[in-house]
């Protein structure tokens, strides 16, 4: 698969090529359409096309998907954006992380600007960014009933 551009500047993947026109899908919509060759740029963009189709994925979405390497540092992310600020004392009584693993979830969530430091109650603490409350509203969005499966 590469990526390719229209006249107008406009990345698509290319599905699938022949002498006249290629099928291109859009890495925002997922929609596949037919354009003439002609106005298609053929082989250079130096993108990854992986990256090129995660694009279509808000990059809120994006970044908490790429820091939540789990569950629980999925659940952590959202328990910070539903109920934060939450003091570090609160958050080692309340779910089940050792110090390390909670620290360790901290300054990788912290690297991704996904939470800040807060003062909770005069003790150290954590909030989620408002990038983080964009990501868990849009990944509530769905439905694993509405999403289906090929």
């Amino acid at each position: 698969m590469q990526t390719v551009r229209d006249a107008d500047g406009e990345r698509y993947l290319l599905v699938k090529r022949s002498t006249d026109s290629s099928l291109v899908r859009d890495p925002e919509t997922g929609a596949e359409r037919y354009l003439p060759n002609g106005e298609l740029r053929f082989g250079a963009e130096e993108e990854s096309p992986l990256s090129v189709a995660a694009s279509g994925v808000p990059e809120a979405v994006r970044r908490v998907v790429s820091a939540a390497h789990d569950e629980r540092s999925l659940g952590l992310l959202v328990e910070l954006a539903d109920r934060g600020p939450i003091s570090v004392v609160e958050l080692l009584d309340a779910y089940d992380l050792c110090e390390s693993d909670l620290h360790g979830l901290l300054a990788e969530f912290r690297a991704a600007g996904l939470i800040d430091e807060a003062t909770v109650h005069g003790e150290r603490g954590y909030d989620a960014t408002e990038v983080t409350e964009r990501a868990v509203a849009a990944l509530r969005v769905g439905d694993e009933s509405e999403t289906g499966s090929r």
